[in-house]
């Protein structure tokens, strides 16, 4: 797409008429988006771009290319509600800086998509407006909580989309949605102008239809931020990794038979394809991966609990203005404002911080944390990459889990490990069920590693094509 609008043969106005075009004709049917720029504005942006490109004027790298951005990223302007009623009118003054990034490249912002409640879901269901539903098969969960964002891209809305990603939330619906997602390190892409779930673990994280297109979009909004004191100081990202000779690592805790037969033959295939390559697979173990799961619902929802008291219903947001006491409009506010998981998050989180308790629930989650952390150095002694599934399944049918919580937070017990470690990981979409539905595997890295989880993403996905043709002969 950059390579035809520098060559001229589109502009950016034909490819923002597109844009609309699909959008009209699938959204009401999708429903990626909660709120959608103003076309007239966005095709005047697009009408200056196109005047310089003819001019042979100065623009930015991927000028003219339209995006979607996930809710809880601060767009001046534009309303940010994180999918709950609580911010639902809410406008914010600035941007984020991984926006202001891409303003300075020169890509549109079409709109911004919907995810669950704060980051707090699976599925895109727990969005306080509307569910989200999966491209490929419109009676499915697109995957969460940056569902909306996967959705915008597998429906062809945009190229590209940012979601993010607390413990799974980029990576789980680009595998049921069947693109590509990358969760950078921890502390890569800038936080400041995301509101806060987890602090400790949220990341900012691309969703594309390429490897290529993902790392660039990572590239252009990744670097040192003085407003985020927890981004790293470390120059831009050089994705021209050495890929002769990768060490690839299969968790064995992760292949077990709790997950779907069809992902664990994708990981056989996948497999197969790396030998090809001639590179080495070895099984290696991550033997406390059994309590990763308990230890990031604990320690996310302490983090929720403490980032969500903000919300009082006194300077911005949902305000209960039947309230005649101060105490009677926190609480209302809240009440009526929040969600049931959000809500369910505060209380666990309130608890398991509370006098007499945070010892033995969020101290000790604390402690494995740094354990499965100390596994994966361990791991990755020996391989260079990790490759396992995302999700136990695919995309499963709008309300299967909703009225059974412990059944939806199943469904990330493969993604969390990686974000408690706070590690690079890429999802490629590597085949599809029998029903038609996307999986997707993730290749994950060590600290600071993404320039060879994108060197080894791509190869793969440059060889990984052959399956429609092995499946072609298969059927002769």
């Amino acid at each position: 797409m950059k390579r035809l609008l520098d060559a001229k043969q589109i502009s950016s106005v034909e490819l923002l008429n597109h844009t609309f075009e699909t959008i009209d004709r699938d959204e009401p049917n999708v429903r990626a988006f909660i709120s959608l720029a103003d076309r007239k504005e966005l095709l005047k942006e697009a009408t200056q771009i196109d005047s310089k490109r003819i001019g042979n004027g100065t623009v930015g790298e991927f000028a003219g290319i339209p995006i979607a951005v996930k809710d809880n990223i601060a767009v001046a302007g534009h309303r940010l509600t994180c999918g709950s009623r609580i911010l639902e009118n809410y406008i914010p003054p600035y941007s984020a800086t991984s926006i202001e990034r891409l303003k300075a490249s020169g890509i549109i912002i079409v709109g911004k998509t919907n995810m669950d409640e704060f980051g707090f879901g699976s599925s895109t269901e727990n969005s306080a407006f509307f569910p989200t539903h999966n491209p490929h098969s419109l009676d499915r969960v697109p995957g969460g909580t940056s569902g909306g964002s996967a959705a915008a891209v597998a429906a062809g809305f945009v190229p590209w989309a940012l979601g993010t990603d607390t413990g799974g939330s980029v990576r789980q619906p680009a595998s049921l949605c069947g693109v590509v997602g990358m969760r950078p390190t921890y502390g890569r892409v800038s936080r400041y102008g995301l509101v806060a779930f987890a602090s400790s673990m949220d990341q900012i994280g691309p969703l594309a239809t390429s490897v290529d297109d993902a790392a660039a979009l990572l590239s252009t909004i990744s670097g040192s931020d003085p407003k985020d004191a927890t981004s790293l100081p470390e120059p831009p990202l050089d994705f021209t990794a050495d890929t002769r000779r990768i060490r690839i690592g299969i968790p064995k805790e992760y292949v077990s038979q709790e997950c779907q037969t069809e992902i664990l033959q994708a990981i056989d295939y996948t497999v197969a394809v790396a030998s090809r390559l001639g590179w080495e697979v070895s099984t290696v173990s991550l033997p406390r991966t059994e309590y990763a799961l308990a230890a990031y619902y604990l320690i996310s929802s302490v983090e929720a609990a403490s980032n969500l008291a903000r919300y009082d219903g006194v300077k911005y947001g949902y305000s209960y203005r039947q309230a005649t006491s101060w105490e009677e409009l926190v609480v209302a506010s809240r009440s009526h404002g929040f969600g049931r998981e959000a809500k369910r998050r505060i209380m666990l989180g309130t608890y398991a911080s509370s006098a007499g308790y945070s010892e033995k629930y969020y101290l000790k989650a604390s402690d494995v944390r740094q354990i499965i952390a100390r596994e994966f150095e361990a791991a990755f002694e020996s391989v260079d990459v990790l490759l396992s599934p995302v999700s136990p399944t695919t995309a499963w049918p709008l309300g299967e889990r909703t009225s059974d919580p412990v059944r939806m937070y199943l469904s990330d017990v493969y993604s969390v490990p990686v974000a408690l470690a706070g590690l690079p990981a890429a999802v490629l979409p590597i085949d599809k069920d029998a029903e038609g539905l996307p999986i997707g595997l993730q290749i994950c890295g060590q600290y600071g590693q993404e320039a060879l989880v994108v060197a080894v993403s791509h190869q793969l996905e440059q060889a990984l094509p052959a399956r429609s043709h092995d499946r072609a002969e298969s059927k002769r």
